[in-house]
């Protein structure tokens, strides 16, 4: 049993699932009775969702919507990175909210050196956005996940590659 098991550690989420939480946030806006006539705009694009409306009362509401119907699609919230309240024209105010994919250099370090850290046979490579490990044993494999688990990060990770 000379054979290497090894899996992925990423940070990804379902666009898709993106999508339709935005959706259903914006029937929310148009049918709430104190976002009704704010004449809020939620605008997706590839890595950002910006949110432009009334006021920064209003703007929270929205974000909490937005974060009410991820929650419920199986989004982490640590996907969002909320940027600043800025104002517009018109005394309405706009906010940018950018989407984490991939894991950051600095992070990729951090976990490594975690895994590292507390099992000795087990490696760590990182190959761009993501992270590789590999152990000849399933079990290591295992409680390396456990570990990674319990550590509190700032990026949502998900394990795929399990071989």
């Amino acid at each position: 049993m000379a054979s290497n098991y090894s899996f992925d550690i990423v940070s990804d989420f379902e666009e898709q699932e993106l999508i339709n939480a935005l959706d259903q946030t914006r029937r929310e806006i148009v049918s709430r009775y104190d976002l009704k006539n704010t004449d809020t705009e939620l605008i997706f694009e590839k890595d950002t969702i910006t949110v432009k409306t009334d006021s920064e009362f209003t703007l929270a509401s929205v974000t909490d919507v937005l974060q009410s119907k991820a929650i419920k699609r199986n989004l982490s919230l640590k996907i969002f990175d909320y940027g600043k309240v800025e104002s517009a024209s018109g005394n309405r105010v706009t906010q940018t909210i950018k989407l984490r994919k991939g894991i950051e250099q600095e992070i990729a370090k951090k976990i490594s050196k975690i895994i590292r850290d507390s099992f000795s046979k087990v490696q760590a490579s990182i190959q761009g956005d993501s992270l590789r490990v590999s152990a000849k044993s399933k079990d290591e494999l295992q409680e390396v996940i456990q570990l990674v688990k319990s550590q509190d990060l700032p990026v949502p990770l998900q394990f795929t590659n399990y071989r």
